[in-house]
């Protein structure tokens, strides 16, 4: 247990949500959880379910079960802040779910603590700073694989780890407590190394599965998907290049390889194909799970869209980037019927 606990604000009990705050939960810190109604009213019956026995470290086959008694389930941020106040806020939403979060926190802005950001893409962070000011903010990325059952119900799937921003006094206080509840945390002196190097991992195998309704496996199984997603790898590095980040690796994951595979040479190929093939095992990528649930929503905008971003800044072409980007927010609204290009990569390629 924590000699020094934090108290904790979880936005949702999410995959990421219920992973970290739930793990901090079980390291002796306390955690509040902020859900819809109705499922704070489900959790605040059941509570938690937390199948960790990946991690041998933990020394069990059985989930983790966390009574509710043992935790708060708040039906609004309202209610939430009651329990405080906070040491920290986990914001591990969807990004398409960032601006109706913060359209909900400013009310409250007085009562809110610095807020750990753990979403996916580059552009939260600075929205979150428009709402709370930039010295409240802590960037954030999570590398670990994290399947969700049902709302506060998950299981860890690959063990890699965490990134924090060493910018803010609470930063070094988070790997230690995320380190003691057997996290693997690690600190990045740079945000935006750390981010862009996490949003290569989420560009490789995801937008275009999605479009072409194929698995990353059958991607890069072809020769000509393959130079295609290094294309699109190679732009948003270009991105970076202009913006002065670096590539580096993360909790478990060797970015770096991913970058030079991206720009290597054609022997480096085959090798790089399997990895990338298999980095996922049978799962679809997240930008496909979203388009095929049929939610009408997708994170690409915070992904290629925000390489494309960045690029008409720097003066940095991304056509793939655009490509991947308009096309899949045109099937998530319906503009572009979802069977379209489904298992036909030559009528996606023929447009770039």
């Amino acid at each position: 247990m924590s000699s020094n606990p934090l108290k904790i604000l979880s936005f949702g009990a999410g995959a990421i949500g219920t992973y970290i705050g739930g793990s901090l939960a079980l390291a002796g810190h306390e955690v509040v959880f902020v859900e819809r109604p109705e499922v704070a009213e489900a959790l605040s019956e059941r509570g938690l379910r937390l199948d960790l026995s990946l991690d041998k470290r933990r020394k069990t086959l059985d989930a983790d079960l966390i009574p509710a008694a043992d935790l708060v389930f708040a039906d609004s941020l309202e209610r939430a802040l009651d329990y405080g106040p906070f040491d920290v806020a986990l914001f591990a939403l969807k990004s398409y779910d960032t601006e109706s979060a913060l359209a909900g926190i400013k009310p409250f802005v007085e009562k809110m603590p610095p807020v750990l950001c753990l979403q996916n893409g580059v552009d939260n962070e600075p929205a979150i700073a428009k709402v709370l000011g930039s010295e409240n903010v802590i960037a954030g990325t999570v590398t670990s694989a994290i399947g969700r059952r049902d709302a506060g119900d998950i299981a860890l799937e690959k063990l890699r780890g965490i990134g924090i921003a060493d910018v803010h006094p609470l930063s070094q206080r988070l790997v230690k407590a995320m380190n003691e509840a057997l996290l693997n945390a690690k600190l990045y002196p740079r945000a935006a190394d750390m981010k862009w190097s996490k949003m290569l991992t989420n560009l490789v195998g995801n937008a275009t599965s999605a479009i072409l309704d194929m698995s990353p496996a059958e991607l890069f199984a072809r020769d000509d998907l393959y130079a295609f997603e290094m294309r699109m790898l190679r732009e948003a590095l270009a991105v970076m290049d202009a913006q002065d980040i670096r590539v580096v690796d993360l909790p478990g994951t060797p970015v770096r390889l991913l970058g030079f595979a991206a720009k290597g040479p054609a022997w480096l190929r085959p090798f790089a194909a399997k990895k990338l093939g298999g980095g996922r095992g049978g799962k679809m990528p997240s930008l496909h799970i979203d388009l095929h649930s049929g939610r009408g929503k997708s994170e690409v905008d915070y992904l290629n869209g925000a390489v494309l971003r960045a690029g008409k800044e720097s003066k940095t072409p991304a056509p793939v980037n655009k490509l991947l980007n308009e096309t899949l927010l045109s099937m998530a609204s319906g503009k572009i019927a979802v069977e379209e290009y489904a298992q036909k990569p030559e009528k996606l390629l023929e447009q770039v």
